[in-house]
């Protein structure tokens, strides 16, 4: 039961805290409440738990919000707040956050090419600047169940177009066990547990002796 020495952890093919950033995109009330392609509760704590996964490895974050300023929406969501209290929102009246000199800017600062994306609704915000970051040169990995549209078949539908652009699709257990990686890493394995169980992953952690003797 030996570990390998730690690949490069800057050039690795998979995700890793040192060449991945987080994108968060729109988790506000209006977006939350128009999602239909899942239950929002879930959705929630989905996107609770990713964003906590962001800061627990230490990722860069971008977190874009869209009409705040203007008056025309409100904040993003208190668990969201929560978790990013201490990250700058970047606010914008673009649809396509890509489109947005200051996203864009912040995005590029990270020096990260593999952007872990979430945003509402899948259809418009996740959709544009994923193809528009893909056509750049970047990797996309988009967190299926932690995003959402407005129906199932528009949330689909958007999905496939990513795919069919590059984009890579991950799910948040997957996106927590990648950056992990290996049970040695223990300055994060409290950590990782409390995120497992606290977006509901508690089967399999359970375990019990069912042998007869």
């Amino acid at each position: 039961m030996t570990s390998e020495p730690i690949r490069d952890p800057a050039r690795d093919h998979l995700l890793t805290p040192q060449n991945a950033a987080f994108i968060i995109i729109d988790y506000q009330p209006v977006q939350v409440n128009s999602i239909a392609s899942m239950d929002r509760q879930l959705l929630v704590n989905n996107i609770t738990g990713a964003a906590r996964a962001a800061v627990v490895y230490g990722l860069p974050i971008v977190h874009s919000t869209v009409n705040v300023k203007t008056g025309l929406n409100k904040p993003p969501i208190a668990a969201i707040r929560k978790v990013l209290d201490t990250f700058p929102t970047y606010d914008r009246t673009t649809i396509n956050s890509w489109e947005d000199v200051e996203f864009r800017k912040a995005v590029e600062a990270t020096g990260r090419k593999k952007l872990i994306m979430t945003a509402l609704w899948t259809e418009a915000c996740l959709t544009f600047p994923a193809l528009d970051a893909l056509r750049e040169g970047y990797e996309v990995y988009v967190v299926v169940d932690a995003v959402g549209g407005t129906s199932v078949a528009a949330h689909e539908a958007a999905l496939r177009r990513i795919g069919q652009a590059g984009g890579r699709m991950i799910s948040v257990p997957q996106l927590f066990c990648e950056l992990q990686r290996d049970w040695k890493r223990s300055e994060t394995t409290t950590a990782f547990m409390d995120l497992f169980i606290g977006t509901g992953g508690t089967a399999g952690l359970q375990f019990s002796d069912d042998r007869t003797e």
